[in-house]
Formats: C-alpha cells, structure tokens, sequence
C-alpha cells in the first residue's frame, strides 16, 4: 500500500478533534481514531482506549496528547505511548500523511 489510504479532507477534521475510520476500511483489527492536534498536526491512533472500551477519536486533543474521555487515560500522539493512568498498555499508532489537502492513512499491520 504505497499510496496510503484517503481517509478524509484535512478541513473535515477539526482542530482538537478527531475522527474514526472503520476497520472495513483499513483492514486492521480495531477502527483507527485520526487525531488534529492543536498544532494543526495530524496523527492515527486504534481507536479504542487500551484501559476500556472507549473511543479516542471522541477524547481530547491537545499538546501532542488525547486523552480518553471515559477514565481520562493520555496518549502520545506520536507514538502512542500511555502518558496518563488508568491505562497500563500503549495504543497503535499508524503512519499519516497529507498532500494536497487530503489525509492519508498507512494502517501497521495489514
């Protein structure tokens, strides 16, 4: 999958918000929550907090960060890594591209 994924507009995914892909789409094993940081930055995480059974794409982005709106759990944007308890295991993280415009998602795993 050299192309990437188009997943959305850029301008479809407001800026300390998220969207979510359906894995029909990707093919992976969870939905992937495509996050814009307050920077503008765009990131894709799996959807799903590692802690419990809660979407990331309805959490809060800010400063390279979500945080999970069910237990507050913080992940790194970047790396997925678990930044804020109560979760213990790191999210995926999926590589992200966008040109001209549009968002691309290059799903791990598939």
């Amino acid at each position: 999958m050299t192309d990437g994924i188009q997943v959305a507009a850029l301008e479809d995914i407001p800026v300390g918000e998220g969207i979510t892909i359906d894995r029909a789409l990707t093919g992976t094993a969870d939905d992937i929550a495509v996050l814009r940081d307050d920077d503008g930055s765009v990131w894709a995480l799996n959807d799903t907090c590692t802690h419990a059974d809660a979407s990331l794409a309805q959490g809060w982005v800010e400063g390279g960060f979500v945080e999970c709106p069910l237990h507050s759990s913080k992940f790194c944007l970047k790396t997925g890594a678990v930044q804020g308890m109560p979760a213990t295991r790191d999210a995926v993280a999926h590589r992200i591209e966008v040109r001209d415009g549009n968002v691309y998602l290059y799903p791990r795993g598939i």
